[in-house]
């Protein structure tokens, strides 16, 4: 699968994903011979669950192991699921992504070959089923210096173990991602997008599939941030500056100017709901997107 022949470990927390968790495992383990799977220690971490969650992981055997927890809590499963882990490069997977085990494993090998300290596959985001405002959104978004640049880390990464060893344990925080991004350089970064056999390296995500739904979860994006600075200062690196330059090269181009238009109203009314959020005391409940995980047909 890759030039990376050692053992990993899979970290995937997950609360109520019994909708997703099939897919999840079962796009790790397609295509799987018996040695790349003895070369995988994938941990579901079910944390405050109240669906069959835990069921289906355990169904799957060996080599996916289920831990129970009774508190639903991110961080308490990170915490968890990495003090379980046997192996380095470790990678954590949130349940609601795609990703196959050719992919982590080629992941990893920046990682044990210490190119790296923190890395992620080139992100995909599969927009079947999303509306075609959703779908403009994505179109500038994808091509933005936090998806272009590298490491991603949205809904995955993966720590060789001198990089875990940058942090004690996982902060009561809710973007785990973003914590993670900040505490390593970006030459101390690595974007996959190819394994060593040149062969294409993704995971994918499954966006909102409404125009509200999207600005509910990047109200929740906007928590997370104003959290980060809250708890930890500014971001080290100039990344808003980097993001107008990328806005303005494509304004550039009017082909581009109503998806442009849909990425800044969905930005401004996030920050919008956000601030009023925070002016209630709302603002550190949990908004989730439902209409990913389920099937249907696309949205008009």
């Amino acid at each position: 699968m890759s030039d990376f022949h050692g053992p990993i470990s899979v970290i995937i927390p997950a609360h109520n994903e019994s909708v997703v968790i099939d897919r999840c495992i079962n796009t790790i383990l397609d295509g799987t011979t018996p040695e790349d799977q003895d070369r995988l220690d994938i941990i579901i971490v079910c944390n405050g669950c109240t669906d069959d969650t835990a069921d289906r992981a355990r169904a799957f055997g060996p080599p996916v192991r289920v831990i129970e927890l009774e508190q639903g809590s991110k961080p308490l499963a990170l915490n968890t699921g990495d003090q379980a882990a046997a192996h380095f490069p470790r990678i954590f997977v949130d349940a609601d992504i795609d990703v196959t085990a050719g992919a982590l494993f080629a992941t990893a090998a920046p990682l044990a070959d210490g190119t790296a300290q923190v890395s992620a596959p080139a992100l995909m985001a599969d927009l079947s089923g999303c509306s075609p405002a959703v779908r403009r959104h994505y179109r500038v978004w994808t091509r933005l210096p936090y998806v272009t640049d590298r490491m991603v880390g949205s809904g995955i990464y993966a720590l060789s173990e001198q990089g875990r060893a940058r942090f004690d344990a996982f902060p009561n925080i809710i973007g785990d991602d973003a914590y993670i991004r900040r505490l390593f350089k970006p030459k101390e970064r690595a974007s996959v997008f190819q394994d060593h056999d040149g062969a294409p390296v993704s995971f994918s995500i499954h966006p909102p599939r409404t125009l509200g739904q999207l600005v509910h979860i990047e109200t929740r994006r906007k928590t997370a941030a104003d959290e980060m600075v809250q708890v930890f200062g500014p971001a080290p690196d100039d990344t808003h500056a980097s993001q107008r330059r990328a806005i303005l090269g494509l304004a550039i181009n009017p082909m581009n100017w109503l998806a442009l238009a849909t990425y800044l109203w969905v930005k401004a009314e996030s920050r919008r709901r956000f601030r009023a959020r925070k002016a209630r005391g709302e603002h550190k409940q949990w908004l989730r997107d439902d209409s990913s995980r389920q099937p249907g047909s696309t949205v008009e």
